[in-house]
């Protein structure tokens, strides 16, 4: 291993160690001032000695159902973060992206306990990793249950990066071949979706740091690039630049972008693209 990827690697352990400490904090505080919640409290975060184990064990109690129990459903979560621990890192860089995004968001244990938009994309991390190793029948049980429990739909092979807040997430659909960039905002009803049903690349490819507003869909094989934004109810059928605005059905470039608008999720659009 190189130097470069050992500081890499410690960056990382630590970044997701300072998170869990500021976590089993705030559990720790809720459970004193709410006792009827404390045993809660311990069992989905303050007995873990690992974010890790915290993690598969809120995954496992989201996904539990009658052919997949809670522990049996707990060990796959486990198996999934230990053969890729990107994943938690995935995990901790979402919820921080939703503490910094959300202004309903009051502290880390309301995504970690309570937001099924983060429980939805944990859940669908780790049924990507088993469609890559493979195991595609217990991937689409899970998407399945993802659909049941929290009312969204993302396909087990859709690839979705780091640093990703689906707000609200209540009716989002993400398709088979679509990509989701890093540091992304996604809100409620949004579609990635394809055009044509013969099995090819057919999905959009979202870039990093772009805001796609409630409602919109974007379908076809095509590419939004970097920062741009998609206006809520918008249609895109074409191709978005980076750092532009798009609005309308079907949608058209209507201005220039704000500064990382998935971080500051100002939806508001140009003067004058009305």
């Amino acid at each position: 291993m190189s130097l470069s990827q050992v500081e890499t690697t410690v960056e990382a352990r630590t970044g997701v160690d300072s998170i869990w400490a500021r976590l089993r904090v705030e559990a720790a505080s809720a459970a004193a001032e709410e006792p009827i919640l404390a045993s809660f409290l311990n069992a989905a975060i303050l007995r873990h000695n690992r974010f890790a184990d915290a993690l598969a064990y809120r995954i496992a109690a989201k996904l539990a159902d009658a052919q997949l129990d809670a522990m049996l459903a707990r060990d796959v979560a486990e198996e999934a973060l230990a053969g890729d621990p990107d994943i938690v890192q995935q995990a901790a860089a979402d919820m921080i992206a939703i503490d910094e995004r959300d202004p309903a968001c009051l502290s880390l244990l309301q995504p970690f306990l309570y937001f099924k938009g983060y429980h939805a994309l944990q859940a669908h991390r780790v049924a990507h990793w088993l469609w890559n190793e493979g195991r595609q029948t217990l991937a689409f049980h899970l998407q399945s249950r993802v659909g049941e429990r929290f009312g969204l739909d993302i396909h087990p092979a859709a690839r979705i990066g780091r640093g990703v807040m689906l707000d609200h997430a209540t009716s989002v659909v993400i398709g088979e071949t679509a990509v989701v960039g890093d540091n992304c905002s996604i809100l409620h009803e949004v579609t990635l979706g394809g055009t044509g049903a013969a099995h090819e690349d057919r999905h959009p490819k979202i870039g990093k740091g772009v805001l796609i507003g409630a409602g919109a869909r974007v379908l076809g094989n095509i590419t939004v690039g970097d920062g741009a934004r998609i206006a809520a109810g918008s249609v895109v059928l074409h191709p978005v630049p980076a750092g532009c605005t798009v609005a309308g059905v079907p949608a058209k470039v209507v201005g220039n972008c704000c500064d990382e608008p998935a971080k500051s999720m100002d939806q508001s659009l140009p003067q004058g693209s009305g």
